[in-house]
C-alpha cells in the first residue's frame, strides 16, 4: 500500500502483509511524525484520509468489538529483518528505561509498549523474543492482564520461542515454581533490575539449553 501524508506529502509504502487485516492502525510519517491511519479497506495508492467518515467508524467499533480494553489504536510499527526484539510494559519511567538499556546491552531491540492495548496490538503484528510484564502495569493486576491471557493462547510452536518474564514486588528472583504458576519462563523482583542483565543472560542461556533438543528434533522433522 502507497499511502501520503496529509502534513508533509511525503509518500510511504508499506508491505501489505505487514498491515492488519481486521483492524485499523496508526504509523508515524518517517519525515515529520504525522500520525496516518492505516485502514485495510482502503484501496491500494489511496490517502487513508480520504476515507468516508463512516468507514472509519465502521472499523473503529469492529476493533472495539474485538478488544475489551483500552482506547488507542494499535500502532504498526517496523524493524529491520532479523533484529531480535524485546516488549517492554512497565509503567514507571525509570524502570522501563532500564529494562531498555538492559535488553539494549543485550542485543535486542527493546520496545515500550504505551498501554495494555498497545502491548496487544504490537504482539500481535511482531514476533518478539523478549516479553517483559511489570505487576499493575496500565493498573492491571498481572492475574487479570490480557498480556498473560494473549501469551496463553499462543500456539505452543509460538509460544516456545518467546521468553516470558514477569516483574513484581512480591517475586522472589529466579522462583521457578512461580514462573511455573503463572505460565512465565522467570519471574523478577522489582528490587533486582539493577543486577538483570546477569541474572537475564543466566536465565536465557538455560531456557536455550532446555529447549535445544527439542528444537533441533523439530526442525529435523521440518516443523521448526
Amino acid at each position: 500500500m502507497e499511502i501520503i501524508c496529509e502534513t508533509c506529502k511525503a509518500r510511504l509504502n508499506i508491505p501489505d502483509d505487514k498491515i492488519p487485516k481486521d483492524h485499523r492502525a496508526t504509523v508515524s510519517c518517517p519525515k515529520c511524525k504525522n500520525k496516518l491511519t492505516l485502514n485495510p479497506h482502503t484501496p491500494k495508492r489511496q490517502n487513508p484520509g480520504a476515507v468516508a467518515e463512516r468507514e472509519v467508524e465502521k472499523e473503529q467499533n469492529r476493533w472495539h468489538e474485538e478488544t475489551n480494553y483500552g482506547d488507542e489504536d494499535a500502532s504498526l510499527d517496523f524493524f529491520e529483518e532479523g533484529v531480535k526484539l524485546a516488549l517492554l510494559m512497565e509503567t514507571d519511567a525509570q524502570r522501563a528505561e532500564k529494562l531498555k538499556r538492559t535488553v539494549e546491552e543485550l542485543g535486542y531491540r527493546g520496545v515500550l509498549a504505551r498501554n495494555t492495548r498497545d502491548a496487544v496490538g504490537k504482539m500481535r503484528l511482531h514476533q518478539f523474543d523478549l516479553v517483559f510484564l511489570s505487576d499493575q502495569f496500565d493498573e492491571i493486576d498481572l492475574t487479570q492482564s490480557p498480556v498473560r491471557q494473549h501469551m496463553n493462547n499462543l500456539s505452543m510452536s509460538v509460544r516456545r520461542r518467546v521468553f516470558f518474564a514477569l516483574i513484581g514486588d512480591n517475586f522472589k528472583t529466579m522462583d521457578h515454581m512461580m514462573a511455573f504458576a503463572m505460565s512465565a519462563n522467570m519471574v523478577i523482583n522489582s528490587n533486582d533490575l539493577d543486577r538483570l542483565t546477569a541474572i537475564l543472560k543466566h536465565a536465557i542461556s538455560d531456557n536455550e539449553k532446555f529447549y535445544k533438543v527439542f528444537m533441533d528434533t523439530m526442525a529435523e522433522a521440518g516443523k521448526a
